[in-house]
């Protein structure tokens, strides 16, 4: 059984050429963290740089999945696996450290350090951050972010930062027990789950969550998400809705 009380989830697609050792490195630097690379079917050598990095130390888990399944099924893929390690924590970043170790890291010790259960990352531009973000992924995700938040009925500033840190419970287990609707959106739809949650003492309230502002964030290029995929997302979310009311149902019974 890992000693390691908190397994951090990156998807890697094809990232031979962004992905971060420097970071990982820091990561399970701390005797308590350890990471989960999840291979999403890549054809590039990825796999095999996995490996490369998991034989260089400690703390350290490959996920190799077979076919390509997306950014949200490599990361619920993940975070289940994470849970078979006897993570209290588990979170999940982009491959290319867009958010930096140290931010990551600050949002598992606001989990540690208090009584919430979910810590969202959040690009954040005020003084004393350097957030590089263009303007399209700017002015998009805050187009975006205002109908999650109505579908969410959750004010959420950044719904769809890639750096999440959640602490283990029931409701969490449930959550990732089925695949996620949306391809880019399922960061809504596990913070919905969550919220919808009908079963007794298992939903989560707006008390659970807090957002993090980010003191670092830079915009990589390299990024698989292209305009359509941020336009088809944003109509998902009008599916996510009645799927979290089917979600609702189904837990209620439970």
């Amino acid at each position: 059984m890992s000693t390691r009380s908190t397994w951090l989830v990156i998807p890697c697609f094809n990232e031979v050429a962004r992905l971060s050792r420097q970071g990982i490195s820091e990561l399970v630097a701390n005797d308590d963290v350890g990471v989960v690379l999840v291979d999403d079917g890549s054809d590039d050598g990825t796999r095999e740089l996995l490996f490369d990095i998991q034989h260089l130390g400690s703390g350290v888990d490959v996920l190799v999945l077979q076919q390509n399944v997306g950014k949200a099924g490599a990361v619920r893929q993940g975070m289940e696996h994470a849970l078979t390690l006897d993570a209290k924590i588990v979170g999940y970043l982009d491959a290319d450290f867009a958010t930096p170790a140290k931010d990551m890291l600050a949002l598992v010790r606001m989990l540690e350090t208090s009584h919430v259960k979910v810590c969202l990352g959040s690009r954040w531009l005020h003084l004393g951050a350097k957030i590089d973000r263009t303007s399209f992924r700017h002015y998009g995700g805050r187009v975006f972010a205002t109908i999650a938040s109505m579908v969410l009925r959750l004010s959420i500033y950044d719904t769809q930062c890639g750096a999440k840190a959640f602490r283990v419970s029931h409701a969490l287990v449930k959550s990732l027990s089925e695949p996620f609707l949306s391809r880019w959106a399922f960061d809504v739809e596990l913070i919905g789950r969550l919220l919808n949650d009908a079963s007794e003492d298992a939903r989560y309230t707006e008390q659970d969550f807090i957002e993090i502002p980010l003191q670092t964030w830079q915009d990589i290029r390299g990024s698989k998400i292209r305009f359509v995929d941020m336009v088809i997302a944003t109509f998902e979310l009008l599916l996510i809705n009645s799927a979290l009311k089917r979600w609702a149902q189904r837990t209620s019974s439970t």
